[in-house]
């Protein structure tokens, strides 16, 4: 199969598009053939050698962890998906034409593929940052950087659950926050004051996308530190702010099958931009940017 890969860790000009060895469905997994596969800040971050501990790379490296298709492998144990069924969901190496998912969910049929593609990462992301945090109806919670990938998703997850929630982006990007039913305020510094003024007050939770705002400052907004939960910063946990990188504390297949259901009813849109897979470069250097409105999805 043809996937995009990287033998030297560096920026975008280090990917390549080539032959590959074809990966199978193991116990518990499920092969899909890709429709499209979305491209997230951690991929970049990969293939900058960000997660090696400094060593070089062992071969080949593969990039991606979501991505939607149609199933043509059923691994052992697994139930209720048939090859031929449409789906999106997790897993590794998914910027392929072919790729193994951990996680998934029925597609909707009337979702687009490269909108599926982008929900998986995002949608159980969001679902698993409010759930630790708590928030329910009434709540009023600020996501920190919420014109993104995961922040669009969250604030959209947020209102679902009859939230009133506040969102900052840049400039550019208010009137998109207003669309997804966020009060908006401008990121950078000061932003915990306008939060304030936009709240009457304090709020009752954090969800810290973005990573830049630093964590004394968000955790200023709320009664106690644990009120704040990153994904981006994870020093913020000697604060006693929640921190939460996809571990224990993640149900992927429960998080994709809400999600499904959200995007069906029209309750979570995702904006994305496509890419073919031969201009795969030029989507991270856009995710590199960090002012990405929506998602990047790269299509095989």
């Amino acid at each position: 199969m043809r996937a995009l890969q990287f033998t030297a860790y560096g920026g975008p000009e280090v990917l390549t598009l080539g032959d590959a060895p074809d990966p199978h469905a193991g116990p518990g997994q499920i092969r899909i053939t890709v429709r499209a596969a979305s491209v997230n800040p951690v991929d970049w971050k990969v293939l900058a050698g960000a997660m090696s501990g400094g060593q070089p790379p062992a071969g080949t490296g593969y990039l991606g962890y979501d991505a939607a298709g149609v199933v043509d492998e059923v691994g052992e144990g697994v139930t209720g998906v048939s090859a031929g069924d449409d789906v999106f969901g997790r897993g590794p190496d998914t910027q392929a034409e072919y790729a193994v998912l951990d996680a998934w969910a029925a597609k909707p049929p009337s979702i687009d593929w490269a909108v599926a593609a982008a929900a998986g990462v995002a949608g159980e992301t969001s679902e698993r940052g409010l759930r630790l945090l708590g928030v329910k109806a009434g709540d009023t919670i600020f996501v920190d950087g919420g014109a993104g990938g995961v922040g669009a998703v969250a604030v959209q997850m947020a209102a679902d659950r009859g939230a009133r929630v506040i969102a900052s982006a840049s400039e550019a990007n208010q009137g998109y926050l207003q669309e997804i039913k966020a009060i908006p305020v401008l990121y950078g510094e000061g932003v915990a004051a306008r939060v304030r003024a936009a709240a009457g007050g304090r709020v009752d939770a954090v969800f810290d996308v973005a990573g830049k705002t630093p964590i004394d400052e968000l955790i200023s907004l709320v009664s106690e530190p644990s009120r704040v939960l990153s994904i981006a910063n994870f020093a913020a946990g000697q604060t006693g702010a929640q921190v939460t990188g996809d571990g224990a504390d993640s149900r992927p297949m429960q998080s994709l099958a809400e999600v499904a259901g959200l995007l069906e009813q029209n309750k979570v849109v995702i904006k994305v931009q496509t890419f073919p897979f031969s201009r795969a470069a030029e989507a991270y250097r856009v995710s590199l940017s960090g002012h990405v409105r929506g998602k990047l999805v790269l299509i095989p």
